[in-house]
């Protein structure tokens, strides 16, 4: 078993914290608030300016309680800020941490569907999985 990653918090909101692991990758720990759309972009939009302040290509999603992301919200998210996450800070993985709400585990699904082919998905039932898999992807 490989030691968990150092983090330190870059940013929290009614959304969640955020934060960057050592290991080289950042990771969003989702709150369990259903939330409107401006929350939801603050967040995203400090996750976009830590990959590019760390050099981070990699997403660790934990969604663990979190509500389903509204309809507006799964929009934005893969026609605007997944775009240019590709585009400015060259991200390309996400590890998701299913949460425990099964419309939740949909409105995920309709996000990773409606996501860039380019933009390369996997979901686990741990931590620890999703970690390893980060991990090897290397830098």
């Amino acid at each position: 078993m490989q030691p968990r990653a150092q983090e330190t918090l870059f940013f929290e909101n009614q959304a969640g914290r955020l934060y960057y692991r050592s290991a080289g990758y950042v990771h969003l720990a989702w709150g369990s608030e259903r939330l409107p759309l401006a929350p939801i972009q603050a967040y995203y939009e400090q996750a976009l300016a830590l990959l590019r302040s760390t050099g981070s290509h990699r997403i660790l999603s934990e969604h663990g309680q979190r509500a389903p992301l509204p309809g507006e919200a799964q929009t934005w998210l893969t026609g605007n800020w997944i775009p240019r996450a590709i585009a400015l800070a060259n991200t390309r993985h996400c590890a998701i941490v299913e949460g425990a709400n099964p419309m939740h585990r949909l409105s995920t699904q309709s996000v990773v569907s409606a996501s860039p082919t380019e933009f390369v998905y996997k979901r686990f039932d741990s931590m620890q999985a999703a970690e390893t898999w980060l991990v090897g992807l290397g830098v």
